[in-house]
């Protein structure tokens, strides 16, 4: 059966050599050779392409549909053979090469028409290639063009899997046919035809051939959808942007692709975002795929039963799926390491701030409230004072100031430590008390509320060390400290009119507050 089957495929060979010799002749002659060569070249390919395409993939009508494209190539060039009849019907099949190739794009790569809207589509095609006057039309053929891409698109759009990566290349040919052919018509539209018939009918040819040689290229190509995933895990080796969903889903043709991540702890798959992934039951019309590692579940696709029909494409997406899930898995331990870190931060933090009130309560109640006491038995004493020597004197009022002295600067370093007003009065105010014992002129302007105690803190802290730095290097004249929400974001500007030159690399001042702030 087979031998029957290659014979008449050997024999259209000489055929469609000596046709296409004996069609040149007719039209052209021998002595026009910038016309006649690319003419048969076109002719020739698509016949060549058909013949390898029939005798390799025998199961797909695409080969006989690209060699009849062919062969019908050279029938009107017979228009100028000395028999009229002849004559006559070779003039009628202009365009006819146009009906075999409009069904060789729609029904690509099996050469079989699966809708109702496909073959009515291919019916108009043939309808129009034997109807000459309606190709000759410039608003017939952008209207024919249209329609070509158009129904392409609709056929890819409406499959998946393999089907689909083999619409993209129909899809592909469809749009540069049509592209060339809507750009003559325009071109005739817009100048005389006599102007653009010679590079128009050039790139016609040239697409023609090109449209032959791709779609044979991805008729043989018995692995090509396999490449596309492999590559994909190259890609994700070399950490390339992009989640593994949305690649995957390119690579295999499938839109509706889900993809899922194991969790042990929960028993369940999850998406990237987090959100449960639902593994369909079987007849549901979805297939399932778990990719495994060590014999435990990694990852789930769920996706349309006819993606995944090669063994060994399974075995590339599980690669995929594998390293992406590996990388994912790491991702989250790092993730949830810095988080951990995060709060480490935040409670050594509050440790520290917690610390400091203790500290500040403890000064306040205990020697500062000692000082105070001492301080006012002193100038009770002082007042009190008769008949003491002035020497006596100069030395309780030299010893009432040092007490004094040391009180303020028991009190400056308590506010250090915690400022007591932050928690009795407020930001604000705390601000305000902070500006006020500046050395520096200081323009304040808060508006900001309801901030929790940490929050306040550090804003304190913040523009306390500001304004210690503007003092002791900045030689500025005033300074100015904004405090306000805008969109949900707090905002702290200290600004000063002075040299500037601050340097988070020069203290640890500096350097300490940006770790509060973070």
């Amino acid at each position: 059966m087979s031998e029957m089957v290659r014979r008449p495929g050997l024999l259209l060979w000489p055929v469609g050599t000596a046709i296409g010799l004996a069609a040149e002749r007719v039209q052209f002659g021998w002595n026009d050779p910038r016309h006649w060569i690319p003419d048969l070249a076109v002719g020739w390919v698509l016949i060549v392409c058909g013949l390898i395409a029939a005798n390799r993939r025998p199961q797909s009508r695409t080969g006989l549909l690209m060699a009849a494209t062919g062969f019908s190539w050279f029938f009107g060039n017979f228009a100028r053979v000395g028999f009229a009849p002849l004559a006559w019907i070779a003039a009628q099949t202009l365009y006819l090469h146009r009906g075999p190739l409009v069904h060789l794009i729609l029904a690509y790569p099996t050469g079989r028409l699966s809708s109702r809207f496909g073959r009515a589509a291919v019916g108009i095609g043939y309808a129009a290639a034997i109807v000459t006057a309606v190709w000759r039309s410039e608003v017939a053929t952008i209207v024919l063009a249209a329609l070509l891409v158009a129904v392409s698109a609709r056929q890819y759009l409406g499959t998946v899997g393999r089907a689909r990566r083999a619409r993209l290349a129909a899809l592909a040919a469809a749009s540069g046919f049509s592209f060339v052919l809507m750009g003559y018509a325009i071109a005739r539209l817009a100048v005389p035809a006599a102007a653009v018939s010679g590079s128009s009918i050039l790139a016609y040819q040239v697409t023609i051939c090109a449209i032959a040689i791709g779609l044979l290229a991805g008729l043989l190509s018995p692995s090509w959808e396999r490449s596309a995933v492999t590559d994909l895990v190259v890609e994700l080796g070399e950490a390339r942007s992009g989640s593994l969903r949305d690649e995957l889903a390119r690579a295999l043709g499938d839109p509706s692709l889900e993809v899922g991540y194991w969790l042990s702890d929960a028993g369940t798959f999850v998406d990237p975002e987090g959100r449960l992934v639902s593994v369909p039951d079987a007849g549901s019309g979805r297939s399932v795929t778990t990719v495994e590692r060590d014999g435990q579940p990694l990852a789930v696709l769920v996706h349309d039963p006819e993606v995944l029909d090669d063994p060994g494409l399974v075995e590339a997406v599980s690669a995929a799926a594998q390293l992406a899930a590996s990388n994912a898995q790491l991702q989250a331990e790092v993730r949830a390491r810095l988080v951990e870190v995060i709060a480490s931060r935040r409670r050594i933090l509050e440790a520290g701030d917690e610390e400091r009130r203790r500290l500040e309560r403890r000064l306040y109640e205990g020697a500062e409230r000692r000082l105070t006491g001492l301080a006012e038995t002193v100038r009770q004493a002082r007042s009190q004072a008769n008949g003491i020597s002035p020497a006596t004197l100069e030395k309780i009022d030299r010893a009432q100031g040092q007490l004094e002295g040391t009180l303020e600067e028991l009190r400056e370093l308590a506010r250090g430590l915690h400022p007591r007003a932050l928690g009795e009065l407020g930001l604000d105010r705390a601000l305000a008390s902070l500006a006020e014992r500046s050395p520096v002129p200081v323009e304040l302007t808060v508006q900001a509320y309801g901030l929790s105690p940490g929050v306040q803190a550090a804003v304190y802290f913040l523009c306390s060390e500001g304004l210690a730095n503007i003092a002791k290097y900045a030689s500025a004249s005033r300074a100015v400290i904004s405090v306000e929400i805008r969109d949900r974001i707090l905002a702290v500007g200290i600004t000063d009119d002075g040299v500037g030159g601050a340097d988070l690399s020069g203290g640890t001042g500096m350097l300490g507050l940006a770790d509060r702030v973070e």
